[in-house]
């Protein structure tokens, strides 16, 4: 039986759309967006130290891809000169994030407190926290996106919580009031 071009295009097209739909469909139910993956071949891409020395302070942070591929922010926090923290941070064009409920951060820290930072845009003023612990093993932090906090220069502030609308700015800060070494290790970001 020998079909037409007409027909055989409309089999091509019945194909084509059955593949679409399972791939919308998979999309559906898979819903991550990846913010940043460290690799390798990624390298820390767009990725700066910034510590309290914009402030006087002497706080020392470094930031390198280790042999497996993850970030490595480590040093030392130190008190003098008012200081007491130290950050890694990274902007990108803003992106929607109205239809995701958490951000994911797969990480392995050293015991000590961390501080998750998010802006909406670059030029915004507040940084929306979320503070988390580390067990210096393995593990996925889950941070509620509509429970992260606005503060400005260490002070927290009395307008809403983060709107959840746009993401451009990311940012690991240790801040814990004491003078201290530090090591987080970090895989991968991510957005469901």
């Amino acid at each position: 039986m020998k079909l037409s071009k007409i027909n055989r295009l409309c089999i091509l097209l019945l194909i084509i759309g059955t593949f679409s739909n399972l791939a919308l469909a998979e999309m559906n139910s898979n819903p991550n967006q990846v913010i940043f993956n460290f690799s390798v071949e990624s390298g820390l891409n767009g990725w700066v130290v910034e510590d309290d020395g914009v402030m006087g302070g002497l706080s020392q942070g470094g930031l390198k891809i280790d042999s497996e591929g993850h970030a490595v922010f480590s040093g030392e926090v130190s008190l003098k000169n008012n200081g007491g923290f130290s950050s890694i941070q990274h902007n990108f064009p803003a992106i929607n994030v109205s239809n995701f409920e958490n951000a994911y951060i797969r990480l392995k820290g050293d015991g000590k407190r961390y501080q998750f930072r998010v802006k909406s845009s670059r030029s915004e003023r507040p940084s929306y926290i979320y503070d988390f612990g580390t067990t210096g093993e393995w593990e996925t932090v889950k941070v509620p996106l509509e429970k992260m906090y606005p503060t400005f220069r260490g002070n927290r502030l009395s307008i809403p919580d983060y709107p959840k609308q746009t993401l451009a700015h990311l940012r690991f800060m240790i801040a814990n009031g004491t003078a201290e070494s530090f090591k987080l290790v970090v895989d991968k970001i991510w957005l469901k």
